[in-house]
């Protein structure tokens, strides 16, 4: 059986939301953020110390983008995932990255000098700056729905959920006031899907 670790909200949200989209059966282990601090013994499985960590068989993942991209293609055809022969195929893979590399990197460094750091180490004007760049890399995402209701093949995907996390994370750390009315609406769509919500009450049982 496939195994998750997670936290509640944290990048592992991607696989976790991914997993009940695909229906998949899957052992989940909550673990306290972050964990190489909070449980240490977690380090025995993840050397890294980082979340995610999926386990499938012989097969360790812990990039959170990655995971979803192979969970589509592991488990399907599914049309969370879009064949390479189709037109899409680039655009697909370009929004399911987009989603980690260039929306939830800036927001890290917010959870970090807002956040994470003691009171004594916390930067708000780098915080403020890095909210600030997150904002100016969604307008992106807010010009490519202004004439749809999913990024990309016309239907939802694994890019929907790589990109739907980094607005899931900007609301945890309350810079989300910024949105745009497409991002705002999209938002709502992602909010309202049975997968989300399965994947939201997973993390609380």
């Amino acid at each position: 059986m496939i195994e998750l670790y997670h936290c509640a909200d944290a990048r592992s949200f991607r696989a976790l939301w991914a997993l009940e989209e695909l229906g998949l059966r899957y052992e989940l282990h909550v673990l306290p953020f972050p964990p190489r601090f909070r449980q240490p013994e977690y380090l025995e499985a993840n050397p890294l110390g980082t979340i995610p960590l999926l386990v499938d068989g012989d097969t360790r993942m812990t990039e959170s983008a990655a995971i979803v991209q192979y969970l589509a293609v592991r488990y399907g055809p599914t049309d969370l995932a879009v064949a390479p022969d189709a037109a899409e195929y680039g655009a697909w893979l370009n929004w399911l990255h987009f989603g980690e590399a260039t929306l939830t990197f800036p927001q890290t460094l917010v959870l970090r000098y807002r956040v994470l750091e003691p009171e004594e180490r916390r930067l708000p004007q780098a915080a403020d700056d890095y909210a600030q760049w997150f904002h100016s890399r969604l307008r992106h995402v807010e010009r490519a729905l202004a004439d749809r209701e999913w990024l990309v093949g016309g239907r939802f995907t694994m890019a929907d959920i790589s990109v739907g996390y980094a607005l899931l994370l900007a609301k945890d750390l309350k810079i989300d006031n910024g949105f745009k009315p497409a991002v705002a609406a999209y938002w709502e769509r992602l909010q309202a899907r049975d997968g989300f919500a399965r994947a939201k009450a997973a993390q609380k049982a």
